[in-house]
């Protein structure tokens, strides 16, 4: 078997290399780029559990109105589908008066009443 080589010992020109790079660098600024690099490492660890808990929380509160939310939307959307209805049949209902009885009506009077509704689908401004 054959033995591993020694390793050479570093050359006087390595040695004073490793030597300037390290002159490059005060010492101290090493330390202080360190202590404040700590700093900031246990600020990020402190926010990064608050926010843990905090969407643990978030996540809580949503499961237990989740329900709620998905019930009253059923609602509303059945309660908008009634109305929608409804206000079909009231104008199918003004229409047939306006035909059956058009003098009873003033000209131009039955195209304002006709629908006088909020257009619901469209954005607010």
């Amino acid at each position: 078997m054959e033995e591993p080589l020694p390793k050479p010992a570093p050359s006087a020109a390595a040695e004073e290399v490793a030597e300037r790079f390290r002159s490059l660098v005060d010492p101290d600024d090493v330390a202080s780029i360190r202590q404040t690099q700590h700093l900031i490492m246990g600020r990020l660890q402190d926010s990064n559990a608050v926010l843990t808990h905090f969407n643990e929380y978030s996540e809580r509160c949503f499961v237990e109105v989740s329900g709620d939310f998905a019930s009253k939307t059923r609602l509303l959307k059945s309660m908008k589908a009634d109305l929608d209805h409804i206000f079909t049949k009231l104008r199918e209902m003004k229409a047939r008066l306006a035909a059956t009885y058009p003098d009873a009506f003033p000209n131009g009077a039955m195209s304002k009443t006709m629908d006088q509704r909020p257009d619901l689908e469209s954005p607010l401004d």
